[in-house]
């Protein structure tokens, strides 16, 4: 298998929105193109594809850590228009790099944790480290204080009445809930978790549906709430947040912490008005992210990933 090809494998555990994995490779030489996967954009959840383009960029640096990881460079060139989102051109051997092999052990590990927190807190220090590594790949970071975890609760809880009232976005909900096992794609009900109080809502991605996690004693106690935002809002600052994303969860999985990307809080227009507010307007948020301690020593259930042949093209 070619460098390459290894890091096309990589990426196909990266995170995506209703893990749609919205992404094809395609291999030619010394060169790897990342696409689009058109046909799996949510019309109603993500009618503008500003997620489609963070789980594309999620993808991207999933297979740039895989190759810096395994001692190689290589150029990255993130484009807009019709084509690729972005060009791979493989470089030189090179020593592996030691940060880029820590987040990639990583990758094979990661998991969203739906499931409550419990009551140990995130450092002040660790969540600092995340910070710089978000803005070394592109975007920033903002830790939402205390005194603004109501308002974000309460961005999330108007964002999620307002989806599951919409029917148009609870069949599309069904449609990626109810995946065939051999698609290797969707969030099964095994994966979702009861009802249950929390500091800020959680999706409720089995609604009509028994959820397979149990919700447990715990409500997020010591769960921290970071925002990821950009300065804009176009392609390339969406696939940069992607990007950042990836190296925020990664990260954050090596040093031992659960994470839990919320991206319902963004998905409807004026919850986002509020969550941008809670950046003082200083940029465009991207994704809300859960991060803390499991409380439950109980394994995650098995995710479900596409095949390589089904998203990476030779030649």
């Amino acid at each position: 298998m070619t460098p390459l090809e290894q890091a096309a494998q990589a990426a196909l555990h990266a995170p995506s929105v209703f893990n749609t994995q919205p992404w094809r490779w395609r291999i030619d030489g010394d060169t790897m193109e990342l696409h689009a996967d058109e046909s799996r954009r949510l019309e109603i959840t993500d009618r503008d594809g500003r997620l489609l383009l963070l789980s594309l960029g999620a993808a991207l640096h999933h297979a740039r850590t895989a190759l810096a990881a395994a001692g190689w460079s290589c150029t990255v060139e993130r484009l807009t228009g019709p084509g690729p989102v972005a060009r791979i051109q493989l470089g030189a051997p090179v020593p592996p790099a030691p940060d880029a092999r820590r987040l990639a052990e990583a990758i094979p590990q990661r998991r969203t944790d739906r499931r409550p927190f419990g009551s140990r807190t995130v450092t002040d220090a660790e969540l600092t480290r995340l910070r710089l590594l978000v803005e070394a790949n592109g975007a920033y970071l903002h830790v939402v204080p205390a005194d603004q975890v109501p308002a974000l609760a309460i961005s999330a809880q108007l964002a999620g009445d307002a989806e599951l009232g919409d029917p148009f976005y609870r069949d599309e909900l069904r449609e990626w809930t109810h995946r065939p096992v051999a698609a290797g794609d969707g969030v099964p009900a095994g994966t979702a978790v009861e009802p249950g109080l929390r500091r800020v809502p959680v999706r409720d991605f089995a609604p009509d549906d028994t959820p397979g996690l149990a919700v447990g004693a715990d409500h997020d106690q010591g769960a921290a709430y970071v925002i990821l935002f950009g300065r804009g809002d176009e392609h390339l600052d969406l696939l940069r947040g992607g990007e950042a994303l990836s190296a925020l969860l990664l990260a954050a999985t090596a040093d031992g912490l659960a994470t839990a990307p919320l991206t319902d809080a963004v998905e409807v227009t004026w919850p986002r008005l509020l969550v941008r507010g809670l950046l003082a307007d200083l940029g465009e948020p991207y994704v809300v992210v859960r991060l803390g301690y499991s409380a439950s020593a109980t394994p995650l259930p098995p995710r479900p990933r596409r095949v390589a042949a089904d998203v990476i093209v030779n030649g």
